[in-house]
């Protein structure tokens, strides 16, 4: 018998309302590293994004698409009739768990209704809003029906021939595709943006007939001219394409680059009116209406009496009335320069290749494509060879038993079990299992001559075609054949006109009297290190306080100029942006300002780096670059009679560029060297160039290892004997620099 415990139990106490109680490594910090902190947690979630959400794959479609599109295709909706749009929503869940409203937001651009594709996927019925106008917003689910277009025939073709891989949905219900075997290029067919995690996506459409005749040319010659079956982009809204050959060159080599879109307008005579029926397809109607009505508010457009929304179920419709005796040509020059009626459509080809984010020019997008579809044709063959051969398989049997149906009869009728009959009809012709099973399902009926006639015709058929898909398997060629007639199909079928027009050697009217028209009035602009201007009238600044300032930004520039003055942005990509000082709105000193790259729609990672002013163009701009030369540039080299906002090679790329400054006369610059010497250079001693690009004359004299340490106007320094720093001829190494002279050099950190 066990002995009981003499300890008597210990009885909990919870603890009450001030007491004291005491926590093992309370109050201790944890120490965890923010590199494994963004590993474990930050990247998992930045590459689901890329991966699996915002940026589009080679058939042309995000996730999300595909998902709607396929559930769309399983349904029946490609030849069927239509079905609530609520119906397909709560369909596509069993794939896409994100959400109704998230699905029918997807369908809803994919509608042909909404205008936001070239080539739209969904016939729908009902109202989808319309992508070019804000305020016009689709009907919910429940009330629009839809269909899928003719044209998912070719996105859905031989999907059913294992022509792509499929995987499991998210509860392994059934199963989705990976990618749908497209036959034409979708990814280039029309717009796509997806902002990912670190990376963005932006992709302009291309007319889709000059799309698939560019893919068979490439298909026929790898090294063919792009541009001279594909000329520019094509947009569903429209409008006029400006055309520039050296950003469309970039737009195809590298995937980046921007294309200018223009509103298409008619002036109707009668009425002193302009009805403007297409616009960019980075705006919306209402946009260019806040924007015009803030310019008359604040007096910079006066020729405009009133303008009405006229959009109906007939299209697009701005109608703007004009004042009496107003040129309605200019009128539009000068709406194209100050509201988005004329915008750009920034270009980012960033495409997912198995699972990768690559930023493709239009060449390699195509070959990337033809590369896959090549691959979706030559799984189609193999498949369709398989089921061939199977077939020949199953008729090689049928023919060895039709050669003596009777024994074969006879061994059936002669078996005693039914299980026995497969095995005996094997050992009697010498076939395999399957072609036994196959035989002995034959009905009595068809052993007849015919029927044998029949099936020995099918053979010799059947044997012809597995040597055509043999064929097609080993010869390239000949996939690339099939390429050309699909492609070729998909031109006849469902190729268009283009709808935006290319104008080439545009003018954008006169820029002398855009700069009248401004309101002319003093301002003082303040331009920082870290690319922030604002421009404050007098009467503001005298009321101010302290300019406020990104943390660790300072002002570089700070001048007193006119509201239609002209300002140039010098960028690190040697490019200019021209603007006029009254494009951008008065500040005030408690705000930090425009961010210029933003603003001036600078390409990525370009930066500026010097701000010229100017109301008559004079003078002259100096470029000093690492290699010790000056190129002396005049300023009406950047004065253009067509009011183009950006210029490219603004000054030689083959050096390094030191220090940037407009010279309004001749003036005079200080050179210091790492070699402790100083050097006075007078503009008048550099000759001029009138070619932007000029690499420019030698000036200072630096050895292996040397370089400019400080340039500066020479204006404002005090030296003793500052002809000690001067030269007659150039090039110079300059003169050692003295100490009582030293206190007054800055150094360029």
């Amino acid at each position: 018998m066990a002995k009981k415990s003499s300890k008597k139990p210990v009885k909990k106490v919870r603890p009450q309302l001030g007491d004291s109680v005491e926590i093992i490594d309370a109050g201790s910090v944890l120490e965890d590293p923010i590199t494994h902190t963004l590993e474990a947690n930050y990247m998992p979630y930045a590459m689901s994004v890329i991966v699996s959400r915002a940026l589009p794959e080679i058939d042309g479609f995000k996730p999300a698409h595909r998902k709607v599109l396929y559930t769309m295709y399983d349904m029946g909706l490609l030849k069927g009739n239509r079905t609530k749009s609520a119906n397909i929503v709560g369909n596509t869940m069993h794939l896409n768990p994100h959400g109704d409203q998230a699905i029918y937001d997807t369908m809803v651009r994919l509608a042909r209704c909404n205008e936001s594709l070239l080539v739209p996927y969904v016939s729908g019925k009902g109202n989808f809003g319309k992508a070019y106008s804000r305020d016009m917003a689709y009907a919910a689910s429940r009330y629009t029906e839809a269909k899928l277009e003719e044209v998912c025939t070719e996105l859905f073709r031989d999907i059913d021939k294992d022509t792509v891989d499929f995987v499991d949905n998210y509860d392994a219900s059934t199963t989705e595709p990976t990618l749908l075997p497209v036959s034409f290029p979708t990814i280039l067919a029309n717009n796509t943006l997806g902002i990912a995690v670190g990376m963005a996506s932006s992709i302009c459409s291309f007319n889709l007939a000059e799309l698939c005749r560019t893919t068979i040319a490439l298909l026929k010659d790898p090294e063919h001219d792009i541009k001279s079956t594909m000329p520019a982009p094509d947009f569903v809204g429209g409008g006029y394409i400006l055309y520039n050959e050296a950003e469309l060159d970039k737009i195809y080599d590298t995937g980046r680059g921007s294309v200018r879109v223009r509103a298409k307008y008619e002036y109707q005579k009668d009425g002193n009116m302009i009805e403007i029926s297409q616009i960019p397809p980075t705006t919306t109607i209402e946009a260019i209406m806040d924007k015009i009505a803030d310019l008359v508010k604040t007096g910079r457009v006066k020729e405009i009496s009133d303008m009405r929304d006229e959009t109906d179920l007939n299209g697009l419709k701005l109608t703007i009335d004009l004042k009496r005796g107003q040129d309605p040509d200019k009128v539009m020059q000068k709406l194209f320069r100050l509201t988005p009626l004329e915008d750009t459509f920034a270009c980012n080809f960033n495409i997912l290749i198995s699972g990768m984010p690559r930023v493709m020019g239009v060449r390699e997008i195509l070959n990337e494509w033809c590369a896959f579809r090549s691959e979706c044709v030559r799984r189609r063959t193999y498949f369709e060879l398989c089921g061939k051969e199977k077939r020949l398989h199953l008729l090689r049997g049928l023919e060895a038993i039709l050669l003596d149906i009777d024994k074969a009869v006879r061994i059936v009728r002669e078996t005693d079990e039914e299980a026995e009959v497969v095995p005996n009809l094997m050992i009697g012709f010498g076939i395999d299992k399957i072609q036994a099973e196959y035989v002995a399902e034959i009905k009595l009926r068809h052993l007849n001559r015919e029927y044998i006639l029949r099936r020995t015709q099918e053979t010799t058929d059947l044997e012809n075609e597995i040597e055509r898909l043999k064929g097609i398997l080993d010869d390239p060629k000949k996939i690339r054949r099939i390429m050309i007639d699909e492609l070729t199909e998909v031109i006849k079928k469902y190729g268009e006109d283009r709808r935006s027009e290319i104008l080439y050697d545009v003018e954008d009217g006169d820029a002398q009297e855009e700069s009248e028209s401004m309101p002319d009035y003093p301002v003082t602009v303040f331009f920082t290190r870290e690319a922030y201007f604002k421009k404050i009238t007098p009467q503001s600044l005298r009321m101010s306080g302290e300019q406020k300032l990104k943390e660790g930004d300072e002002i570089t520039v700070q001048l007193e100029t006119k509201n239609n003055a002209e300002l140039l942005f010098f960028t690190n990509r040697c490019q200019v942006y021209k603007c006029r000082v009254g494009d951008f709105e008065d500040g005030k000193a408690s705000v930090m300002g425009d961010y210029i790259p933003a603003t001036l729609g600078m390409d990525a990672d370009e930066q500026p780096v010097y701000m010229a002013l100017t109301t008559d163009y004079k003078g002259h701009m100096l470029f000093v670059f690492e290699n010790g030369k000056i190129a002396r540039i005049p300023m009406e080299s950047y004065a253009t009679k067509q009011n183009r906002r950006k210029l490219v090679n603004a000054y030689c790329d083959k050096s390094p560029l030191c220090y940037a400054v407009y010279l309004h006369e001749e003036g005079e610059i200080a050179i210091s060297t790492s070699a402790g010497r100083m050097l006075l250079v007078g503009s008048a001693q550099i000759p001029a160039k009138q070619t932007k690009t000029s690499a420019g004359v030698n000036v200072i004299t630096l050895k292996k290892n040397q370089k400019i340490t400080m340039v500066r106007p020479a204006e404002g320094l005090e030296l003793n004997n500052p002809h000690r720093y001067r030269v007659r001829t150039l090039p110079a190494a300059g003169a050692i620099l003295r100490e009582e002279d030293t206190a007054e050099q800055l150094s360029l950190d």
